[in-house]
């Protein structure tokens, strides 16, 4: 059925490399034309916010009233990524895209939802493991930094690193809190393999995007000299 097809246009302006790039886009590609039309770009991006006031809420809940209510962070994260991932491909499908607005409006509503994110984890662990959740946000920003300088240098845009994307991330924090709440206490060895696997992960896309700049500098250099030729 078309219906499980993919619609490429939507996704024509980035590079998806994530594990679950495939049947992310189908689903997309299925509820693109089941938005209704009263429902803006903007509107989604509303809706994603939402979803990372209900990580955090879900963070506070699980400290003051109940752990169980870290489940409620599953179903957020859920909510953020429907808006986050629908927002631009619904502007691409209706052909109203604000190419430098929407990538703006992106990067930050992205920041902000990890700070939450951090927020909500150093809120609701306890001791030294509060620093996971200020060393998970930074390196979950240097991953942002590496992809805006991958932009800049290739001109090609991608978020995901390698089978990675944030899609993925989702769903593995989605997958620790469910697990903190079967075993308490988990959650903090969980965010320490996290914090070791995105540092890894971000040593060596530093330095393939050093890479990719030595070899632009390069091309950048024999083209002038070849123009000063000419």
């Amino acid at each position: 059925m078309s219906e499980f097809k993919i619609n490429k246009k939507l996704f024509q302006d980035r590079k998806r490399t994530n594990i679950l790039s495939e049947p992310e886009q189908k689903l997309i590609t299925y509820l693109v034309p089941r938005v209704p039309n009263w429902i803006t770009s903007d509107g989604l991006t509303a809706i994603g916010f939402l979803g990372s006031l209900m990580v955090l809420g879900s963070f506070l809940l699980a400290e003051y009233v109940d752990i169980r209510y870290l489940l409620l962070g599953i179903p957020g994260f859920f909510v953020q990524w429907f808006g986050d991932s629908l927002d631009g491909r619904i502007a691409f499908y209706r052909n109203k895209s604000r190419r430098w607005y929407g990538f703006a409006l992106d990067i930050v509503m992205d920041w902000i939802s990890t700070v939450f994110i951090g927020l909500g984890y150093v809120l609701y662990t306890t001791g030294d493991y509060k620093y996971l959740g200020f060393t998970l946000v930074s390196l979950y920003g240097w991953a942002m930094i590496i992809s805006q300088l991958r932009y800049r240098i290739t001109d090609k845009y991608t978020i995901d690193a390698g089978i990675l994307g944030p899609t993925e991330i989702r769903v593995i924090i989605s997958l620790v809190m469910l697990l903190e709440v079967l075993i308490p206490g988990s959650i903090n060895w969980c965010v320490f393999v996290i914090c070791l696997l995105l540092f890894i992960i971000n040593a060596n896309d530093t330095r393939l995007l050093l890479k990719l700049g030595d070899a632009k500098d390069k091309e950048d250099k024999l083209k002038k000299q070849q123009e000063e030729a000419g």
